[in-house]
């Protein structure tokens, strides 16, 4: 597999992001592949040298701007660096695409003063962020949400529990979705997002369980018994809060997940070319095999289709273009792509899959951590249906670049 790709085959990337792209190769080779055996054989073990080597090229900044320490190199750049990463290990892809999320919310929904104090920490790696939604009974419905915080004098009060919280046991900082409202209150109302401190007395991070795949990435549990955070800390407005979450998960999280699916797929297929070019049959190899050939030509074919439109999306992103709808299909697409070609993989290898000391089965293990983060594949489509019969009520790429811009800040109003 060439080390890079041609221009005309992803026309979007500039000569910075080709330099971007040959660097996280070698990064990826020196630094991650070298610890993946390690990951796989200690996964009760969080995976923190990578994160600090990534923190040390300025990578967790790469979309934060320049006025806050970032690299302001842009969705695309970023793009590029979780697939690239995630081609040789999506777990640390992960902890990368994991932070960038709430650092996004940070950019969009803080305060003046909020933006000064964590962007820059964030863009350094000094502080890794993590964004705490979803709930042990809720899941994923953020109108389900049971967390809640009550005012008390200048400051806030948060009672409750948040699972599956990317970067859980890395984090200086969570970005926790809470009710304010009554229970019954619209959820466009009735939340609100405060930024709490992992020192933040009654914050306890439940020990790390492994899963069944992304060994080495941590993706806990929060526990909050009367966490009591100042009135400075909320992050946007009062009842804000689904906004938030909404804006973070469209623009940042499908879009950083598709990476992962995509360094995945990547993965799956350059394992198979190698086991077909390298196995003997007949007098010759697997790969003359013409059922083996249609196999493989079909895992190609789909990686193409889901390259191209993972980065078609993010580059519309970085263009300031209303684009929610491309992002929101490229992560499902990236997905069920993917999905299909680690089946086709694991049917190529025949029992030689099951290895556990073969690195395909860590890529079929890897691969369900893109289907559910960011709305599962159902709540994608009923979301495009949506924008087919034109009930969208938000743009939130449109929003998001006349905020870059520093034209408006992000309006949370229904369109």
């Amino acid at each position: 597999m060439p080390a890079t790709w041609p221009t005309e085959v992803l026309p979007h990337l500039t000569p910075d992001h080709h330099r971007l792209w040959h660097e996280a190769d070698a990064f990826a080779a020196e630094h991650i592949a070298p610890r993946v055996p390690r990951m796989e054989a200690h996964p009760l073990k969080v995976e923190r040298e990578a994160a600090q080597l990534m923190a040390d090229l300025g990578w967790f900044g790469v979309t934060i701007p320049s006025q806050y320490e970032g690299m302001a190199a842009g969705h695309v750049a970023k793009t590029v660096l979780i697939h690239r990463i995630g081609t040789v290990s999506a777990a640390v892809a992960a902890i990368l695409q994991a932070s960038l999320i709430p650092a996004g919310a940070v950019h969009l929904w803080g305060t003046a003063e909020q933006k000064t104090t964590w962007l820059p920490l964030a863009a350094a790696g000094r502080v890794l962020l993590s964004i705490a939604v979803t709930e042990p009974q809720a899941g994923g419905h953020i109108g389900g949400i049971a967390t809640t915080a009550e005012q008390d004098g200048d400051g806030w009060i948060i009672t409750g529990n948040k699972i599956h919280i990317g970067n859980s046991h890395l984090a200086g900082c969570h970005v926790v979705l809470a009710r304010t409202a009554p229970p019954g209150v619209c959820a466009s109302r009735a939340l609100t997002a405060f930024l709490v401190e992992h020192d933040r007395k009654g914050l306890t991070v439940q020990p790390h369980r492994p899963g069944l795949g992304l060994r080495g990435f941590t993706k806990g549990q929060l526990s909050l018994d009367r966490v009591r955070i100042p009135a400075a800390n909320v992050l946007g407005e009062i009842g804000q809060g689904l906004f938030v979450a909404q804006s973070a998960s469209i623009l940042y999280g499908r879009p950083n997940l598709t990476a992962v699916s995509l360094g995945i797929h990547e993965a799956l297929v350059t394992t198979t070319v190698n086991w077909l070019t390298t196995r003997k049959r007949y007098d010759g190899h697997l790969s003359d095999l013409p059922v083996a050939r249609d196999r493989l030509g079909a895992m190609q074919n789909r990686l193409q289709t889901a390259r191209g439109v993972a980065y078609q999306a993010v580059h519309l992103l970085d263009l300031g273009l209303a684009c929610d709808a491309q992002l929101i299909s490229a992560k499902t697409t990236g997905h069920e792509l993917a999905a299909d070609s680690a089946r086709d993989a694991m049917e190529l290898h025949g029992a030689h899959a099951l290895d556990g000391d073969y690195p395909l089965q860590r890529l079929f293990r890897d691969i369900p951590y893109t289907y559910a983060p960011a709305g599962t594949g159902e709540f994608q489509r009923i979301h495009l249906a949506r924008t087919t019969l034109h009930e969208t009520e938000v743009e939130w790429s449109q929003r998001m670049a006349s905020e870059t811009a520093g034209t408006a800040a992000p309006d949370p109003t229904p369109a």
